[in-house]
């Protein structure tokens, strides 16, 4: 199993920024593309963004688009969420995500390993 742990939640005023990690341990982090996703309380998970191995491609969600940066450091096992102008709508459980497939996907589906989330809480 691999076990991805995240880190770097908390609370943030409007405006503020953020920078959440996931490390990964247990079996190798091999070519797994990474991917955050995140949900508010009664509403559907969300695609945030996602990296690919060597990092030459990214994809995100329209709606952090500019104001979020996915990065990743093979050596550490570890991928980042840089999180900049936050407002209140990136209020959320973040969640880190691995997909063994290699192939850079947008649905939860697409992954195969979860960590257990980070709160991010943004102030008005």
């Amino acid at each position: 199993q691999v076990q991805l742990v995240e880190s770097g939640g908390g609370l943030v005023q409007a405006g503020g920024s953020l920078r959440l990690s996931c490390a990964a341990s247990g079996r190798t982090f091999s070519n797994y593309v990474m991917g955050w996703f995140r949900q508010a309380p009664g509403k559907e998970r969300e695609f945030v963004a996602t990296i690919s191995w060597f990092s030459a491609i990214t994809y995100y969600n329209d709606s952090v688009k500019g104001r979020f940066t996915i990065s990743r450091d093979n050596a550490k096992n570890t991928v980042y969420l840089q999180m900049n102008s936050l407002n209140s709508e990136d209020t959320a459980v973040y969640y880190c995500a691995a997909a063994t497939s290699g192939r850079v996907g947008v649905r939860s589906s697409d992954y195969d390993y979860w960590g257990r989330g980070t709160q991010v809480t943004v102030s008005s």
